[in-house]
């Protein structure tokens, strides 16, 4: 290999490492691999160990018909894909290893598959191995260079290892990148608001519930990237828990403690704030403290469906039940919901015998019992009982 080639060679082992990190630039070094070994087309497929399935990963150079007739009929043609599952990674294989090469010319995979895409030869190199699948790449030699050569499956089997490393790279950042995205998607499902906060104070990251939360500005505000308290009470209970916090030597029942706070418009909400496992030498911008603030309040976690279905109760039943939770007591329940009260004492009595409740303060606590964590669309529907 000249000095240029091996110049060359050290710039497509960083972009096929480039591709393992962006999932839009494997393509362009798919192409810079067959370009490289001096090929026309490349494709890195899987097969399982049963031989009933191929998977296309990866592919450059051809067209989207000739892939189809390849996993339709062809592939049970290819002279060196059966062959190569049985290889150790790295060994490339040639046509020339499997079978004299004017008999694969009379083959109706070359006649019908290769040739027809302008290649006159293909190569192969294992990448991974394991008991259920094996993936290769494969790479169809143009008829204008030739047959595979030694040269050829020199390059080929110096990619592979590179190619092997930049697949399980790829897989690994794309399962840490599912992850995040789906912790994020799952934390903004959530009622009761969560903030991370690094060990200087700033936001990292905020659910929903905390983004309309900071929104509403009623208890906490956002100025650039920290959070400031709307009134004295909280900013004074809010910076208390954060010493707890960042004191090592606080005991660890006192820095699990739950604070309650009162917005400017008078609502009540449980603060919390918990410290996360940090390496000794983690950066200074990654989430140490994990902060939940949650609205003192039940009806709106509550799961009505389900309270219905475990009890048996009618839609009128439940809108008084759910009335009673909200509201308190009979009058006002009669009042809100626009019908006489003995019709209220009437589904009241139904509730007790249904639930086994003898109070009211009774039925609260099952109903306390049905709570959500995921926020809930508001019921707009009508109150008739």
């Amino acid at each position: 290999m000249t000095i240029l080639q091996a110049n060359r060679f050290s710039s497509l082992v960083g972009e096929i490492y480039d591709a393992a990190a962006n999932p839009a630039l494997r393509s362009a070094a798919l192409e810079q691999v067959s370009d490289f070994v001096g090929g026309c087309a490349a494709t890195i497929l899987s097969r399982d160990a049963a031989g009933l399935s191929i998977e296309i990963h990866q592919h450059f150079g051809t067209e989207s018909r000739f892939r189809q007739l390849y996993r339709d009929r062809y592939v049970e043609l290819d002279p060196l894909l059966d062959r190569s599952l049985g290889l150790a990674t790295g060994r490339t294989l040639g046509v020339a290893d499997v079978m004299p090469y004017p008999e694969f010319v009379a083959t109706n995979f070359y006649s019908e598959w290769l040739e027809p895409q302008g290649a006159i030869d293909l190569a192969a190199v294992t990448l991974e191995r394991s008991d259920a699948r094996t993936t290769i790449l494969q790479v169809l030699r143009h008829r204008s260079r030739g047959v595979v050569d030694d040269a050829m499956r020199e390059r080929m089997r110096l990619l592979a290892p590179h190619l092997q490393r930049s697949r399980v790279m790829g897989r690994q950042i794309g399962a840490r990148s599912h992850t995040v995205a789906d912790l994020a998607d799952v934390l903004d499902g959530l009622s009761t608001a969560i903030c991370l906060i690094d060990a200087d104070g700033r936001v990292v990251h905020a659910n929903a519930a905390c983004r309309q939360l900071f929104a509403n500005a009623d208890l906490f505000a956002m100025v650039g990237d920290r959070i400031v308290a709307r009134n004295t009470q909280a900013d004074k209970i809010f910076r208390s828990l954060f010493e707890i916090v960042a004191d090592p030597g606080t005991h660890s029942a006192r820095r699990r403690r739950t604070n309650l706070v009162t917005s400017s418009d008078g609502q009540h909400y449980l603060l919390h704030a918990f410290p996360l496992r940090r390496e000794d030498h983690a950066p200074r911008d990654m989430a140490a403290t994990v902060l939940f603030v949650q609205r003192a309040s039940m009806v709106s976690s509550l799961v009505p469906d389900a309270i219905a279905a475990a009890f048996r109760l009618t839609p009128s039943e439940l809108r008084v039940l759910m009335a009673i939770v909200e509201i308190g007591g009979v009058p006002d329940i009669a009042a809100r919901l626009g019908v006489a009260e003995t019709t209220v004492k009437t589904h009241l009595g139904r509730l007790f015998e249904k639930t086994g409740a003898g109070r009211q303060a009774d039925l609260v606590k099952i109903a306390a019992g049905f709570a959500a964590p995921f926020a809930r669309r508001t019921d707009n529907g009508n109150d008739a009982v």
